[in-house]
């Protein structure tokens, strides 16, 4: 049992230019954003979930699937609008209209259609138990990790095996879950707050979807998980 008020925000904008209307294209038949709302309702740690969005398609399939929306202004739905500035707006809007204060603020974006209610929980709890401020999901890769340099290749961490199982690993923030203290968000502006844990996710979790390629990949795996163990467990 989580011993704080947690919110749960799903940012949805009607604009995207690498694929227009992607946060409610049909995913094996059901709007990609439809994922992350039944993810999120079968969390056990969200006592409340709300979308933000600019787009009345987006708030009409949010309704209809049972969840409520704030209307998010033109002003914080630009290609270069800062997520954190929707979560302060959906925060503000329900202190004025319902005086509800959440002590935890969970970011969804609609475009991890595989994440696991119980990741989200995972990171709530992190959050709650721990000294941190702000919880993010991450994958861990035993990647050979570099940068280039005037033309060289530069390995981030040197003389690291040339055998992967034998490789310190690496970890790479995931843009599937962020649970942030609300109080620091506010202060901060920044949903990573300033004491940063971390929860590692599944590889599929992970799946972010931003291109057309992506729309496949996901697809991809969704049916092959449908033909094993009865599905993918959300």
């Amino acid at each position: 049992m989580i011993n704080a008020e947690v919110l749960g925000v799903v940012t949805a904008r009607g604009g995207s230019k690498s694929v227009p209307r992607k946060n409610i294209l049909p995913l094996l038949g059901k709007p990609l954003i439809c994922y992350t709302l039944d993810t999120a309702r079968a969390s056990r740690s969200l006592g409340r979930l709300v979308v933000s969005t600019d787009d009345e398609e987006i708030k009409s399939i949010s309704q209809a699937a049972g969840v409520d929306v704030i209307d998010r202004p033109e002003v914080y739905a630009k290609d270069t609008s800062r997520t954190e500035e929707a979560l302060i707006h959906a925060i503000d809007v329900l202190a004025q209209t319902e005086s509800y204060e959440p002590d935890v603020v969970v970011t969804l974006e609609p475009t991890s259609p595989l994440r696991s209610a119980g990741l989200i929980d995972r990171c709530v709890r992190e959050l709650v138990e721990s000294e941190a401020d702000a919880v993010v999901s991450v994958v861990d890769t035993n990647a050979l990790v570099g940068r280039i340099v005037e033309g060289r290749f530069e390995y981030l961490i040197p003389n690291q095996p040339r055998r992967r199982q034998e490789r310190e690993p690496l970890y790479v923030e995931s843009s599937t879950v962020y649970a942030t203290n609300a109080k620091k968000l506010r202060e901060t502006r920044s949903v990573l707050g300033t004491r940063l844990h971390a929860v590692v996710a599944e590889p599929e979790e992970a799946l972010d979807i931003n291109t057309p390629l992506d729309f496949v990949i996901v697809e991809s795996v969704m049916k092959w998980y449908s033909q094993k163990d009865g599905g993918y467990e959300h």
